[in-house]
């Protein structure tokens, strides 16, 4: 889920595994140079650099993302994780800090950094050769248009990103550009190595022209160029049929699909028209009227760092870009400053949590929770180490304890009231009900908001499967997961959902093989007590005393029965609970329902009672039976 971005003079990007001097970044720092944070309407920053360029670099950005944000018409992200801006004085106390490639610091001026629970987007202030903004701007395009479960086509996605990236201010910042040429850009498509419309349109994340240097940098130049023409070109007359592309998608059309109903299936003279476009060379800017009122720069509020708090924000960032040996050192050094350091304890929390040390990471991240810390993430991830300590070998979580339990709703509870529309809060708890097989109806309502906060989740559609499969709704946990398993794009959630999917079918054959079961062995009883029933003589079924004669009278009230029998000269009355008296016929001349009230003509019966022990009863006693004789026997 990380995206990881570099920018350098080839405009290539890359991740690598290798480490750096060990303790450089810890030196860089140590020479108690004066770090502050600015805090604008979107973004902390922090930095060595001075003051006023921290403030314009944060201008800047909130600059930018008030001429993007307006351009979208759709709603604001439900969930936004915060982001931090780093703003390096130079190249010099920069390179401690970038990415590393083959061991050595990647020679770049900028990066974004995104782990879905934290941004990060570091730079140097005084840069020499390419433009940090560029690649900054691309990846925040990115970001700010991926906030719903439409899945943009490629080429789209990046000619986007390429275009809106491509961003200048003038007069002060009084003027917003877009859509100004991009050199590299333009300098590959001169050489005419075009793609055909229809292979541009069908490359996708896994295709070689997204992923092959050579291939891939035409691939982004004639994307650019196409989003580029659609906007801007050939006097507008292409852009209310972009904007109807763009409204297909919305409406979740199959791209291909979107794109045919919106061009009128035109691919010929597009591609024409397209050519014509990049051979006259002229991408014209487009100036944007931001309405949004800019924070201004004096009006962002500073603050200075100390050391701990420098360490902390830097060895958070360290481990984040995968230099994870010199930013777990960083933060043990932040909390030598300040053992009480919140940031400290939180990040190297998380750190422990991606290593696999769980208890460790509940020990840090219990100081947080403990101090009743406002940061959701330290909440959450103390509920996520207790989950994960509980896992088996094979990723298998069949019982919480009953510590465990308190302690994960009570951090996810506070998580939930912090961070109300984070989603992953109302995942664990509904799967804490999965695991505990309690409270389902919940579980499904929680794993439900979840999904209407982040609908493309596919893990959530998932634990929604498997509480369909617990609530034994089976049919509905079966389409769930035969959905995941045609449209999963995670591998692992597709071999999830197939095993689902099989423990589905064999929890139906389990449940129908004991029902089948349970209904022979009562048919069985059933079989056997009419046997006995015709070889059973009257009188002999139940145990107590017993009186023979007629059936006269049946009174009901409230909620008691009581009979009449008379029996030589003499009557009896007995009185028992409804529910709790037994009627028996020993032929098929009595209805199988006897009504309240006189009996006509009065039936023979059998009555079998206990005696009464109370006088002031006026009752002969409570009847356990009575069984109805065939008129005229003995």
């Amino acid at each position: 889920m990380r995206r990881l971005t570099f920018v350098c003079l080839a405009f290539v990007f890359w991740l690598s595994g290798g480490f750096f001097t060990p303790g450089q970044p810890e030196t860089a720092i140590a020479a108690k140079e004066i770090w502050v944070k600015v805090k604008s309407n979107h973004f902390t920053l922090i930095g060595n650099a001075s003051e006023d360029d921290i403030r314009k670099v944060a201008g800047k950005l909130e600059q930018f993302r008030a001429a993007i944000s307006s351009l979208f018409d759709k709603p604001a992200r439900k969930f936004a994780p915060p982001i931090t801006v780093v703003v390096f004085r130079d190249d010099a106390a920069y390179t401690p800090f970038k990415p590393l490639y083959q061991g050595r610091p990647s020679v770049l001026s900028g990066y974004f950094q995104s782990s879905g629970e934290a941004i990060y987007i570091t730079l140097a202030a005084n840069w020499r050769g390419s433009n940090p903004y560029a690649v900054i701007l691309h990846e925040y395009v990115h970001y700010l248009t991926s906030n719903d479960s439409v899945q943009l086509p490629a080429w789209l996605a990046e000619g986007l990103a390429d275009y809106y990236s491509a961003f200048e201010t003038e007069s002060g910042g009084k003027k917003v550009f877009v859509g100004r040429a991009i050199p590299e850009r333009v300098q590959l498509l001169r050489t005419g190595s075009f793609l055909t419309l229809a292979t541009l349109l069908a490359v996708n994340h896994d295709s070689p022209f997204y992923n092959e240097t050579d291939k891939k940098n035409v691939f982004y130049a004639e994307s650019w160029a196409l989003v580029h023409y659609l906007l801007a070109g050939g006097n507008g007359q292409r852009q209310l049929q972009f904007q109807r592309f763009l409204s297909l998608l919305a409406e979740r059309q199959p791209a291909e699909l979107a794109f045919k109903q919106a061009f009128q299936n035109d691919f010929a003279g597009l591609e024409s028209e397209l050519s014509q476009y990049i051979h006259r060379n002229r991408y014209a800017s487009r100036q944007l009227s931001v309405d949004v009122k800019i924070e201004s720069d004096k009006a962002m509020q500073t603050t200075p760092l100390n050391e701990a708090e420098s360490f902390a924000t830097l060895g958070d960032l360290l481990w984040r870009i995968s230099r994870y040996d010199e930013g777990d050192a960083m933060l043990q050094r932040a909390l030598a400053l300040d053992p009480h350091s919140l940031a400290g304890h939180t990040s190297l929390g998380i750190l422990r949590i991606r290593q696999k040390m769980y208890a460790e990471a509940r020990g840090h991240l219990r100081h947080v929770v403990e101090a009743n810390s406002t940061n959701y993430l330290a909440h959450y991830y103390y509920a996520y180490a207790w989950q994960q300590e509980q896992v088996d070998e094979v990723g298998y979580v069949s019982y919480f304890t009953p510590e465990a339990v308190t302690q994960m709703r009570a951090s996810l509870s506070r998580a939930r009231q912090l961070a109300p529309e984070f989603a992953d809060t109302y995942k664990s708890l509904a799967f804490i009900n999965l695991v505990q097989m309690e409270k389902l109806d919940e579980a499904e309502a929680l794993i439900k908001h979840a999904l209407e906060l982040e609908p493309a989740r596919e893990d959530f559609v998932y634990t929604l499967a498997q509480v369909y499969s617990r609530q034994q709704n089976f049919v509905v946990a079966r389409q769930t997961a035969e959905r995941l398993i045609q449209t999963a794009v995670q591998p692992d959630i597709r071999d999830r959902a197939r095993f689902l999917l099989e423990s589905i079918s064999k929890r139906e054959a389990d449940l129908a093989r004991i029902k089948a079961e349970e209904d022979a062995r009562q048919r069985e009883r059933a079989s056997q007590a009419s046997a006995d029933d015709a070889t059973r003589p009257p009188g002999k079924r139940f145990e107590g005393e017993q009186v023979r004669g007629l059936l006269t009278r049946i009174e009901c009230v409230d909620s008691t029965i009581v009979l009449t029998v008379v029996s030589g000269v003499r009557s009896f009355k007995f009185r028992a609970e409804q529910g709790k008296l037994a009627f028996v016929r020993h032929t098929m001349d009595i209805p199988t329902q006897i009504t309240c009230g006189a009996i006509v003509p009065a039936r023979q019966v059998i009555v079998t009672y206990r005696a009464a022990t109370n006088a002031k009863l006026k009752i002969d006693g409570e009847p356990v039976g009575v069984e109805f004789l065939k008129q005229g026997s003995d």
